[in-house]
């Protein structure tokens, strides 16, 4: 029974720390494109929030084609 509930217990935290670092990743992915983008001449933005919201946009649309592409 103790063993049941420490099993649980440990469940439940590990899924915490899970979710809270899931947007870490994402994060971390975006400032690897924006550094990414400054050396690429083909692309240019006027400002750090311009470029932020292009590799945001460019990594979730690429996650979602990896998934559709995975499932066919």
């Amino acid at each position: 029974m103790v063993k049941n509930i420490l099993i649980f217990i440990f469940l439940v935290i590990a899924v915490v720390v899970i979710m809270n670092f899931s947007d870490h990743n994402f994060k971390r992915a975006v400032q690897a494109c924006m550094a990414g983008s400054q050396l690429d001449k083909e692309v240019t933005f006027n400002n750090a929030e311009e470029a932020k919201e292009f590799c945001e946009e460019k990594i979730r649309n690429k996650g979602k084609w990896s998934q559709t592409k995975s499932n066919q």
